[in-house]
């Protein structure tokens, strides 16, 4: 018995224009005809289809077909390639099912970077939303120089901060600027990359510089501002030691919370904005 395209191709569980295609490039011998000029398929094409059908399946390109099926050295080298993309594949959903089960625990995980989503109950909305922001810019050394900074136990300083009123005093300002001071420089100390935007980010400086700037303009109010200018003041009049000098020397860092590195220098913040 013979079977026409239409019938090969239900049988193979493919298309008829799959079939025709194969016989373009090569990898499905054309049958006899009939006296009608129809293609006659046996089992011979069936089987055929059938093993190119199960390469496709396992991803192996049309034109890798002859090579798989040859069984060499390159074939080898086919399958492995094949091998390694389906377990990096595995990898990508497995941590999309990971994030998807943190989402369903905390919707709130939702608005933090990949691996900051323990510290999603912890943090404010602001700094969630900063931390989204910078992970556009900053390479993973230095998200991950953020996440230790930000796992630590939030002081009274953080909350004062994060609670200043934009109409705050000028005496308020300046004494939570000074309180501050301390605890920035030690935060440069532990992680002096953040304080150099230039080498924690893997964009250019000033497309870093314009979405740390932004992110700081949108996300805090001007006494929050003014606050963070009056620190770099502070740092930059403060030459006890190179070190503490060559840390505020105004290149724009990473700001995030009171007590982290707050980079951007008086002059990166927009006239006004403060």
């Amino acid at each position: 018995m013979a079977w026409s395209t239409r019938q090969l191709a239900e049988l193979a569980g493919t298309t008829t224009k799959a079939v025709r295609h194969y016989h373009e490039i090569g990898l499905l011998d054309e049958p006899e005809r009939a006296s009608n000029g129809y293609k006659r398929y046996g089992v011979s094409h069936l089987v055929r289809l059938l093993r190119i059908r199960r390469l496709t399946d396992l991803g192996v390109a049309l034109a890798d077909v002859p090579s798989v099926e040859s069984g060499d050295e390159k074939a080898r080298q086919v399958l492995r390639g094949l091998d390694a993309e389906l377990a990096a594949d595995i990898e990508r959903r497995q941590r999309m099912r990971r994030e998807l089960a943190a989402v369903m625990e905390n919707r709130a995980a939702l608005d933090m970077p990949q691996h900051f989503r323990t510290l999603a109950d912890d943090l404010p909305e602001t700094q969630r939303s900063l931390l989204m922001a910078y992970s556009s810019i900053l390479t993973p050394v230095a998200m991950a120089a953020l996440q230790e900074q930000l796992a630590g136990p939030r002081g009274d300083l953080d909350a004062e901060f994060a609670a200043l009123e934009e109409d705050a005093s000028d005496e308020v300002r300046q004494r939570l600027a000074e309180r501050m001071v301390p605890d920035v420089r030690q935060q440069h100390r532990d992680h002096p990359g953040l304080a150099d935007l230039a080498s924690s980010s893997h964009r250019e400086t000033a497309v870093a510089e314009s979405v740390v700037v932004h992110a700081l303009v949108e996300y805090y109010n001007r006494a929050h501002l003014d606050v963070l200018q009056r620190v770099h003041a502070i740092l930059s009049e403060d030459d006890t030691t190179e070190s503490e000098s060559n840390d505020a020397r105004g290149s724009a860092g990473v700001p995030v919370s009171g007590r982290g590195p707050l980079g951007p220098s008086p002059h990166s913040i927009p006239p006004g904005a403060a």
